[in-house]
C-alpha cells in the first residue's frame, strides 16, 4: 500500500482501536486513577484524544470548534469510545472528498484561543494523525502504569499486518 492520507488514517483507526481495546480491559478505578503529569488519568488523556479528533472533524466539514469535550461531558469508557470511532469515520469520509489539488490548497480555521490559524491543507490532515499518534502512546504508558496490558500501535506493526493480509482493494 502506498503511503498516503488514506492509508495513514487506515492506520490511524486501527491503532485506534488497539488502544481502545486495551483501555476496555480496564476496570473503573483504574480508568479513573489519577496518575500524573500531563493528563491527570487515562479518561482524561481518552477524552482528550477524543474531543480533539472531534474538533478537527468538526473544523474539516466548516464549523468552528474552539472548545473540546470534557471529562464531565464523557464520563464513561464508552462515551469517549463513541465519539473517537464516529470522528474517526467522520475524517475518512472527509478524506473521500479531498482531491490531489486541494491539498495545497490553505485550510483556515479558529484554534482553542479562538485564533484564526492558517496552514495547507496536507499538513492539518497529518497532523491529526501525528496527534493522535502522541495521545496514543502516553495511553499505553499509562495502561501499563495501571497493570494493564499496553496495546502496541507502531506504525510498522500497522504495515506488517496489512502485508500479511495481501493486497487490499
Amino acid at each position: 500500500m502506498k503511503d498516503d492520507l488514506f492509508s495513514l488514517y487506515d492506520y490511524q483507526i486501527w491503532a485506534d482501536r488497539r488502544v481502545l481495546d486495551s483501555v476496555r480491559a480496564l476496570d473503573e478505578t483504574a480508568y479513573t486513577r489519577e496518575l500524573g503529569g500531563g493528563w491527570p488519568s487515562i479518561r482524561a488523556t481518552l477524552v482528550h484524544l477524543a474531543g480533539a479528533t472531534h474538533a478537527w472533524a468538526e473544523r474539516l466539514e466548516g464549523r468552528d470548534a474552539t472548545v473540546l469535550a470534557t471529562v464531565g461531558e464523557l464520563p464513561a469508557f464508552a462515551d469517549a469510545e463513541r465519539l473517537l470511532t464516529a470522528s474517526d469515520a467522520r475524517l475518512v469520509a472527509f478524506l473521500g472528498t479531498v482531491g490531489p489539488e486541494r491539498l495545497d490548497a490553505p485550510f483556515a480555521w479558529r484554534n482553542l484561543k479562538g485564533q484564526e490559524r492558517v496552514v495547507p491543507l496536507w499538513a492539518l490532515l497529518r497532523h491529526v494523525v501525528n496527534h493522535g499518534s502522541y495521545h496514543r502512546g502516553q495511553l499505553s504508558a499509562m495502561v501499563k502504569r495501571v497493570g494493564g496490558t499496553p496495546a502496541a500501535t507502531d506504525l510498522v506493526l500497522w504495515a506488517i499486518e496489512r502485508t500479511a493480509a495481501g493486497p487490499s482493494s
